[in-house]
């Protein structure tokens, strides 16, 4: 499907190479015979959490991302290490960043988060029976744990506290859910 629309590499160069990405330009020929320039940038992929507790509360954390130089609300997520299983990471990174741990891990999706310039891919997955712990977060990775109800959650995304796409997904997840 859609082989008439492939673009070929014809050259490949690594810009940069950090701890997280990989930044490379591709020269492509285009379907119509046409060369052009890609700038893509490459991601080991990553996991996110959507976590319920028992009082019908939406685990978030509260994070700065420099980024967007500023904090917002997200699903507690993270990078999937070399050759590790996404489900696998899901399990620790909720624990790592929240204290909770699930009993068990249900894929609700996978998607790519900009497939215009990268390979990024996330894993979503809810996690079930959560049981609480102490919060394990990584030396550079600060955050700070609250718990939301699914109407305060819907005013987040309003307000933009909450202003992510696997969050937003999330909780979309769970109004659906909720419904149905």
């Amino acid at each position: 499907m859609g082989d008439h629309l492939q673009e070929k590499t014809l050259n490949k160069e690594k810009i940069f190479e950090g701890r997280i990405i990989e930044l490379s330009v591709h020269d492509v020929a285009l379907p119509n015979g046409k060369e052009s320039k890609r700038e893509i940038i490459n991601h080991p992929g990553a996991v996110a959490v959507l976590a319920v507790t028992k009082e019908n509360k939406l685990v978030l954390v509260n994070q700065f991302r420099k980024a967007l130089e500023k904090t917002i609300a997200e699903i507690p997520a993270g990078k999937l290490e070399a050759g590790e299983d996404p489900k696998q990471c899901a399990f620790r990174e909720l624990e790592e960043e929240t204290g909770y741990a699930a009993e068990s891990m249900e894929k609700i999706a996978s998607f790519y988060t900009s497939p215009g310039f990268a390979d990024e891919i996330v894993y979503l997955y809810e996690a079930k029976e959560l049981q609480s712990g102490e919060v394990k977060t990584d030396e550079d990775e600060f955050v700070e744990k609250i718990e939301v109800t699914l109407d305060e959650a819907l005013e987040m995304i309003k307000t933009e506290a909450v202003h992510d796409a696997k969050t937003i997904l999330a909780i979309q997840h769970w109004l659906l859910k909720k419904q149905g």
